[in-house]
């Protein structure tokens, strides 16, 4: 059974939530010590995080951030703030998706068993990784690696560079990728496909390879 930890200091949203990922088969994890989270998760080893922003002590921008250092797990972050920037902020952080709130719960639990299906079918490929002009993508550990160095990817960057891999040499829309990330680009803003682009750029120039990714105007993205 899949563990989802909710950090919501509103009881009533936490609660409501909570039953509907049990309705789902979901073992739903309801935080309250929220000077403690990072011992909780450590324990606790959620399979997803469902992470609000306003938060007593610290906000979700620092523990998504803490969450990361230990883990590439899925996080979801849900929140009342509805600017860009804080969306870009989330992703920055290392979030994997953004819900505003007030939400429906089927979009929710869309986009949790959108995740669920996306992450664990692609670390049961039969091939654990892909290689490709001397970088090596780790299926099985979320990574990637070049000339000895090894880097983290977030759900979201390995699961683009994994979809621009198995199509090298062909042009990837924008639109495929946001179907292929969230099952259906209804459910996402196009800011955010360009922040994971743009950290996944990052990280690869910080091995050393520029350029990697090439953009091809009002097209899409292409790995030659």
């Amino acid at each position: 059974m899949y563990k989802i930890m909710i950090i919501e200091d509103d009881p009533k949203i936490s609660s409501i939530i909570a039953q509907t990922l049990r309705k789902w088969k979901f073992e739903a994890i309801e935080s309250t010590d929220f000077e403690h989270l990072e011992q909780e998760f450590r324990n606790t080893k959620p399979h997803l995080v469902l992470l609000d922003i306003n938060l007593p002590v610290y906000d979700g921008y620092y523990w998504c951030n803490k969450f990361r250092q230990l883990s590439n797990v899925p996080i979801i972050f849900i929140s009342s703030r509805s600017q860009n920037m804080d969306i870009v902020m989330a992703m920055n952080m290392g979030g994997d998706d953004f819900i505003q709130k007030p939400f429906s719960l089927d979009v929710l639990m869309a986009k949790i068993n959108a995740i669920f299906r996306r992450v664990y079918t692609y670390q049961q490929e039969d091939k654990d990784y892909l290689e490709h002009r001397g970088l090596i993508l780790h299926v099985d550990k979320n990574s990637i690696s070049f000339q000895e160095t090894e880097v983290d990817l977030t759900k979201n960057e390995f699961q683009i560079l994994y979809l621009l891999l198995k199509n090298k040499e062909t042009i990837v829309s924008r639109d495929d990728i946001m179907t292929a990330l969230w099952e259906s680009e209804n459910f996402i803003d196009d800011n955010t496909l360009t922040v994971n682009i743009a950290r996944l750029r990052r990280k690869l120039e910080e091995l050393g390879l520029d350029q990697f990714i090439e953009t091809k105007k009002r097209q899409g993205y292409i790995i030659k």
